[in-house]
């Protein structure tokens, strides 16, 4: 299932949690991290060590986006839809993405280099609209802005 060193990992992450079942979000980055996404394996595999009923793993897998349940690009955009960054231009940012690296929201590009995705508040209201690739965060983001990044990533 896992790497030796991965297991090793999880029974280290595991041990901080006085209740096994507390370790669920590291224990889905390890997961993601070891397949690329979480897989159907990973989430049996998780329920039975934190002591966990399958629906429960998954019912958090779905609800941030940060996990993956399929293969996502290198590089994951992911644009704010909610009302500030919406009423701000998010919807034009995504459409510009989308026609700069060739796929809808939802979609990874053939060469695997990216995934575009819509998705629920990602809590900088004050600096919309915003975008996180990856990681990483950009605020107030413009057009040219993002050209930029993104030409940078290819």
């Amino acid at each position: 299932m896992y790497s030796n060193i991965n297991e090793k990992k999880l029974d280290e992450i595991i041990s901080h949690y006085p209740v096994k079942r507390s370790a669920i979000l590291p224990a889905l980055y390890l997961a993601q991290e070891e397949h690329g996404y979480v897989t159907d394996e990973d989430i049996k595999y998780l329920a039975k060590r934190l002591d966990m009923r399958i629906n429960e793993v998954e019912e958090v897998v779905t609800f941030y986006t940060m996990y993956s349940r399929k293969p996502v690009g290198k590089h994951k955009l992911q644009v704010c839809r909610t009302i500030s960054c919406m009423l701000l231009g998010a919807e034009g940012i995504t459409e510009h993405i989308s026609e700069k690296i060739g796929c809808r929201p939802g979609e990874t590009t053939a060469d695997g280099k990216f995934t575009l995705m819509e998705v629920e508040c990602l809590g900088y209201c004050d600096l919309a609209p915003v975008m996180q690739v990856n990681f990483d965060y950009h605020e107030k983001i413009t057009k040219k802005e993002v050209d930029k990044i993104i030409d940078g990533l290819k």
